[in-house]
């Protein structure tokens, strides 16, 4: 019963920070470690992501459909290949390599070593800092209909980035698309898309993983965090989009600076393990 009511909590923390640019792999990290729980293994971790990937799925299906479709009859029909849909879903598509191919390499140093509370506080306070300046110096004028392949690319590399935890997928996301001069709404709208293809991916990789002993939970606290994920989750990413077409990301980069500097003392008083 406690592991079940570990993993609502966990769920909870996973909905509510997915979306925003402030690590949910960092609060699943840090938390766990401040209620005493220990760390519940980045298995645990990617897998429970599925349920806000499905969130986005659910929220985005009508985007997601005419991408799709769009892409698919332009591989047979060249009047669909100059069509926005069509060439979003291969944005989409190579902007998602840097992260798989780095995601698949560097798997055993992702689980072990980039799982250090100390790399994860000082990520969050660097990355931090680079989503304020890029949120305060990045243009405002470029819509998602502007987007290019170039900068698809350049996206889908600072979406690598959030193989460390800390970093912050859709921070990273962001930070790249407001230094390209997307306005808020656009770049939160892409990092949304593109994290589909890479969260769904690395938690099917993972779900192997959730029976062995480097994950606390086995199979049924994760699929109830996957479960409260989604609800969460999806709540979230209505919320953020009405919040970032009036509003800067600057409470964000605040909560980074100050949680990544609390880990670190945290850790370097001993009160929580690195």
């Amino acid at each position: 019963m406690v592991d079940f009511l570990q993993a609502v909590v966990l769920g909870l923390i996973q909905g509510l920070t997915e979306f925003l640019p402030i690590s949910s792999s960092a609060h699943l990290r840090i938390y766990p470690e401040l209620f005493g729980w220990g760390d519940p293994g980045a298995a645990f971790t990617a897998v429970i992501q599925i349920g806000t990937e499905v969130a986005v799925l659910m929220f985005f299906r009508k985007d997601i459909w005419r991408i799709g479709r769009a892409w698919l009859l332009s591989l047979f029909k060249p009047e669909y290949r100059g069509h926005l849909d069509a060439r979003m879903g291969w944005f989409i598509i190579f902007g998602s390599v840097p992260i798989v191919v780095l995601g698949v390499a560097l798997k055993d140093v992702i689980e072990e070593d980039f799982r250090s509370l100390w790399l994860i506080g000082t990520t969050l306070i660097v990355l931090g800092v680079v989503l304020g300046v890029a949120d305060r110096l990045g243009g405002t004028d470029r819509t998602i209909k502007q987007i290019s392949l170039r900068d698809a690319i350049l996206m889908g590399l600072a979406q690598a980035l959030a193989l460390i935890p800390g970093v912050s997928r859709s921070g990273a996301t962001l930070s790249m698309g407001r230094l390209l001069g997307y306005e808020r709404e656009a770049a939160t709208r892409y990092a949304f898309l593109l994290a589909i293809p890479a969260v769904i991916g690395a938690g099917i990789f993972e779900l192997k993983d959730i029976p062995n002993g480097d994950n606390l939970y086995g199979w049924g606290p994760t699929i109830v965090a996957t479960i409260v994920s989604f609800v969460v989750g999806y709540a979230a990413i209505a919320w953020l989009l009405r919040y970032v077409t009036t509003r800067s990301y600057a409470p964000f980069v605040l909560y980074r600076v100050l949680l990544g500097a609390a880990t670190l003392v945290l850790v370097a008083t001993g009160v929580i393990a690195a």
